[in-house]
């Protein structure tokens, strides 16, 4: 991705004025490419965006390990078998990381997750959709993740340190997912007719979700323009979206297979594909609750809550009984 930046760490002199504000040199810290550490002081509108963000990432990646592990059971070799296994561990790890990084900004993990599995808090559109084949699981990878990619390597420069390092691995990871999603396309474009057209029908249905993924048009986004400012986005969702649109084409024509837009083609004035419009009705809707799986993603996620309360109970008390002996044992000493 040419599109990385990397913030500076060189010296950095501050404005030398007695009457510059604390929001004044924060924002000359940003402007600067001096990423903001969670010691450092930060607007509260800063630290509620970046909690809201980073939060609602890591309710993504573990909500995101359902539609995908449902079809572990059924993976169709061994070798898919392990390869889904590993990747929906992968995302597990992903959430871990992102409610850990949102924990250094102040908000409390029992919190974050209450409030995905009340249906207060939100998470990405894209995972309220069914695996209905085989051919899904390739389509999300090559889409799905090949959108998540195209969002979140910009953010391995987020002004905040622990997102942004975080994102470093996280993004390693989903490259590799995005080439595993692709040969699982590859191999059924290259098999049998009915599979091929499983594959065209995959592509079908999760096209426009994964536009989605990037939210709303610019002028339709509450918070894209503050973010762009405080640089936690570094491209507005239109221009990533853009992005993926030209990705994707030729990698659609290597598969063989047609995207489903008949207005998508190669503008030589701008150098970009144009492409049709979104159904934002059907996002909106989504976001609101009302997707295919909506309700159904919130009861799997609270039900795995429920049956695991008594590891996370045994692991509490174990770790209370061994910082108790611990103090014994210096006590005695």
């Amino acid at each position: 991705m040419a599109f990385l930046f990397k913030f500076v760490q060189t010296p950095f002199v501050m404005s030398d004025s007695k009457n510059i504000s604390l929001e004044d040199r924060f924002q000359e810290k940003i402007d600067n490419n001096i990423q903001i550490e969670p010691k450092d002081w930060m607007p509260e509108a800063y630290r509620k965006t970046l909690i809201r963000q980073i939060s609602q990432h890591a309710h993504s990646e573990i909500v995101g390990m359902l539609p995908e592990g449902n079809w572990i059971s059924r993976a169709p070799s061994l070798r898919r078998k392990v390869g889904l296994m590993a990747k929906v561990q992968d995302e597990a790890g992903h959430g871990l990381y992102l409610y850990g990084a949102a924990e250094t900004l102040g908000a409390a993990r029992a919190t974050m997750i209450d409030d995905l599995h009340s249906g207060k808090a939100k998470y990405s559109s894209i995972f309220n959709y069914p695996t209905l084949t085989w051919a899904d699981i390739g389509a999300i990878g090559w889409l799905v993740d090949g959108a998540a990619i195209m969002n979140q390597v910009p953010l391995c420069s987020c002004s905040y340190g622990p997102y942004a390092r975080a994102m470093v691995r996280v993004c390693k990871e989903e490259s590799f997912h995005q080439r595993q999603g692709f040969e699982i396309m590859m191999s059924l474009c290259n098999g049998t007719p009915e599979q091929k057209a499983l594959a065209q029908d995959a592509l079908n249905r999760w096209w426009w979700p994964s536009l989605m993924m990037f939210g709303p048009n610019d002028s339709e986004s509450k918070h894209s323009a503050q973010s762009m400012k405080w640089k936690i986005k570094r491209f507005s969702n239109d221009e990533l979206r853009q992005r993926f649109v030209d990705m994707s084409v030729p990698q659609a024509k290597i598969l063989g297979i047609t995207i489903p837009d008949p207005e998508i083609k190669w503008n030589e004035a701008t150098k970009q594909h144009d492409f049709g419009a979104i159904d934002w009705e059907e996002f909106w809707n989504v976001v609101k609750g009302n997707g295919p799986c909506n309700k159904q993603r919130l009861k799997t996620r609270n039900k795995a809550h429920d049956e695991g309360r008594w590891v996370r109970e045994a692991a509490t008390a174990y770790a209370e009984k061994r910082h108790q002996r611990k103090q014994n044992q210096a006590k005695s000493a």
